[in-house]
């Protein structure tokens, strides 16, 4: 079987558009350029579909290796038969490939080992043959200098025995089958920590069972949690009569035979030494792998729909990092995101400077001609709100609130130091509360996804799957939105097709140093950026005010010939065809296919003609919430309340209400009737009325329904 053979077996895709995706991701093209400006080759295949394509490959290639390393140790080892080396290169399962090598695995010194070394697997394999008939003048023979006894001797063949039943493929096969229908984890508390504060909130697992199969994937996370904490224990089992009796059945031959006792006692001791820990350890990490990939499925939207969340563009903003004692910092940006100016007012107790205070903000407002103020919503967030809302302005402003989840990560970072090296950490912090508002996707790529907030168990999921998920949502947004080529960051350069962090810093640098690019060609001249990297980023990055209008378009440079074609041929300059509905409606995109551009890339240039450079994200919009509530202690049972959804798990999502505390709407309570999937009913940052159903001061905890 071939790499694409395999892939076609998981995935419902044509031969053709495998082989093309894999050659096209053989010659370094990304997956953004090949979903965008490949559609031809690949069959119109989207991001996900060629993603999963890289990654069973990738798959598919280690496991290729190892067979390779299994077969090259089992030769080396003097065993490799013509009929196990043909077994190993026709299996493609990695559990029965591992089993096949289980017996030459290289491992510590076992009972089994030691049986061996006094010359007892002669007797081992008799009474496996269930062909002995005396058994203790067959034990008898086998005593020596090392063997004292015939119970010595029956024992050493059990425990060669029990090893031969470890190691026989059918028996494992059909005991995953049944651990993965019937297994059931169980958890009891650790007595000597129980009683301890950090332990309650585990307390619902210190007696708990279930089975594992229909076990959500957050409830797993959660428990196994508590055991790495050192909280409870945990157990995964099935039923071990049913166990031995099905080896019993598989290995015995002869059930009233002499010696069907003996492998009895082999069977149980192998179920309960060796099958057992194994399988359950086995299922167990399947079951922890199914969990890990559902949770991060949850953190890769979450955090997708946050960086693809409505900006307001470029606007002068005042950002406010609120708090009480240490005063609100204050700074003002220019429509880049520059810093102007900064200070700290005292608005709220215990200095209670608000008319200073207010003179200052409206000064500011005026100072640096202030079109929007970005409010955080930490801690004094609505009381800074209310107070911003009370100063009469010359001028209406807009006034948001914003997550600032992640902030004071990014003030404390090295990119943050280099960013504003003689400003300390608060003025950091308050230039990304105003920077996130006129770009999420722009500043949110400077923090690392974890810090932001967005997912559930994040800690106890693989790290690198979590990473690697995470760079590609990052990278995927970034694409699908666009960079301006001359204002962009190191940090969103970096997701860019084709560029990375090296490349990054180039092209920062050629800006610094001979000013702002006038042209994509230019990319060129970066040190160091060749043909592969330019053919990759070209199209994603985007320049204001160009010579060419095609180089603040979607439009790839392979085919600005075509347009300009296309224009020509409609007797106007290319200039005039941009965004002329009437002359792109009189374009037959058949006219236009070429060798190496098809007519579903030629459907896309079309579009884009239309709109060029659209930004698909929405945008911005005011939130009011209830000016009512402050605090916990303001909530009271079935209150509706508006609200914005800022989390979302697999058991439902937490609502922002405007005070310290989100409060969580379960999953049955998302809607009438069944619900699956939390993103079918709701999205990262979306407007929600909820109703208060129950409000726990004592534990800080809110329960909502958006059933009204």
């Amino acid at each position: 079987m071939n790499t694409t053979l395999y892939i076609k077996q998981s995935l419902n895709i044509s031969e053709k558009s495998i082989n093309a995706t894999l050659k096209l991701l053989a010659e370094d093209c990304t997956i953004p350029f090949i979903s965008r400006y490949r559609k031809d080759a690949t069959g119109n295949l989207d991001e996900v579909q060629i993603e999963q394509i890289a990654k069973i490959s990738r798959q598919f290639e280690d496991m290729m290796k190892r067979k390779e390393a299994i077969l090259k140790s089992v030769e080396e080892q003097g065993a490799l038969t013509p009929e196990l080396r043909q077994r190993i290169e026709a299996s493609f399962d990695m559990q029965e490939i591992e089993d096949l090598y289980l017996p030459y695995k290289k491992k510590k010194k076992t009972k089994a080992d030691a049986a061996k070394e006094k010359g007892l697997e002669p007797m081992a394999r008799i009474i496996m043959s269930q062909k002995a008939s005396d058994l203790t003048f067959l034990a008898a023979k086998y005593i020596n200098d090392q063997v004292a006894s015939e119970e010595e001797a029956l024992q050493g063949a059990r425990d060669i025995m029990a090893e031969w039943i470890n190691e026989n493929m059918y028996v494992r096969k059909n005991l995953r089958r049944m651990f993965q229908r019937q297994a059931v984890i169980t958890s009891k508390a650790v007595k000597a920590r129980k009683d301890e504060e950090e332990a309650q909130k585990y307390a619902q697992y210190f007696e708990w069972e279930e089975n594992l199969g229909r076990m959500p994937s957050h409830r797993l996370l959660a428990l196994l949690r508590a055991e790495s904490e050192g909280f409870v224990k945990v157990n995964t089992g099935i039923s071990k009569e049913e166990a031995i009796e099905f080896i019993e059945k598989a290995i015995i031959k002869i059930g009233n035979n002499e010696t069907a006792g003996q492998i009895a006692s082999a069977v149980k001791d192998s179920y309960k030494r060796l099958l057992e820990p194994a399988i359950a350890n086995e299922t167990l990490q399947e079951a922890k792998e199914k969990a890990d990939k559902k949770a991060i499925e949850i953190f890769s939207d979450n955090l997708s729909q946050l960086l693809l969340a409505p900006p307001l563009g470029e606007k002068r903003i005042l950002a406010i990092d609120p708090g009480y004692r240490s005063g609100c910092k204050v700074v003002c940006l220019d429509e880049k995101g520059d810093l102007l100016h900064n200070e700290t007012i005292y608005p709220h107790a215990p200095q209670n400077e608000s008319g200073m205070a207010m003179k200052k903000i409206r000064s500011m407002v005026n100072a640096y001609n202030i079109e929007a103020i970005s409010i955080g919503n930490g801690t004094a967030s609505r009381e800074t709100e209310f107070f911003i809302k009370k100063i009469a302005f010359d001028k209406p402003l807009q006034v948001f609130v914003v997550s600032e989840a992640g902030a004071s990560v990014y003030s404390a970072s090295k990119i943050a130091r280099d960013e504003f090296p003689n400003y300390d950490v608060t003025v950091r912090g308050a230039v990304s509360i105003g920077r996130r508002l006129a770009d999420p996707l722009a500043e949110l790529v400077k923090i690392d996804a974890k810090s932001i907030g967005v997912g559930q168990y994040q800690h106890d999921v693989d790290q690198a799957r979590l990473k690697n998920e995470l760079d590609t949502t990052v990278m995927k947004c970034v694409n699908a939105v666009g960079i301006n080529l001359n204002t962009a960051s190191k940090s969103l350069l970096s997701y860019v097709s084709g560029i990375g962090e090296k490349m990054a810093e180039n092209i920062v640098n050629y800006r610094a140093e001979n000013g702002a690019f006038e042209d994509r060609k230019q990319l060129k001249k970066v040190p160091r950026l060749g043909e592969k990297a330019f053919q990759q980023a070209a199209a994603f990055v985007r320049i204001s005010n160009p010579v060419n209008p095609l180089d603040n378009s979607a439009v790839h440079p392979e085919a600005y010939g075509i347009v300009e074609k296309m224009a020509k041929d409609l007797g106007i300059k290319t200039h005039e065809l941009i965004a002329n509905k009437e002359k792109i409606a009189m374009i037959r995109p058949e006219k236009y296919v070429t060798e190496t551009i098809g007519i579903l890339s030629i459907q896309d240039i079309v579009k884009e003609l239309e709109k060029p450079g659209l930004d698909p994200r929405k945008a911005a919009k005011i939130f009011e919430f209830d000016p009512n509530v402050k605090k916990i202690t303001d909530l009271k049972t079935g209150m509706v309340l508006p609200g914005i959804v800022n989390n979302i798990t697999a058991f439902g999502c937490f609502v922002d209400l405007g005070i310290k505390e989100s409060g969580l709407v379960h999953i049955s309570q998302l809607k009438e009737g069944f619900v699956s999937d939390v993103n079918e009913v709701v999205k990262l940052h979306q407007h929600v009325r909820v109703k208060v159903t129950e409000v726990d001061e004592a534990r800080k905890r809110i329960q909502l329904s958006m059933i009204l």
